[in-house]
């Protein structure tokens, strides 16, 4: 039968045994999704105004 206490125990004993990142390993980290989205989301504003310039062209 299911023991949440058992449960819990056995959560925290895995817990435990996780290799948790350092401070800065989390700092790097943070910064390169922040680097990597901003220079996505910059491709992506220039091919969607080169895209509606194209189609503005195309539609006059």
């Amino acid at each position: 039968m299911f023991n949440p206490l058992v449960y819990l125990r056995e959560v925290l004993t895995e817990l435990r045994q996780v290799t948790w990142p350092t401070p800065r390993q989390t700092t790097n980290k943070t910064l390169l999704v922040i680097v990597v989205s901003t220079v996505i989301a910059l491709y992506i504003a220039v091919l969607d105004a080169a895209i509606q310039r194209a189609i503005g062209f195309l539609i006059q």
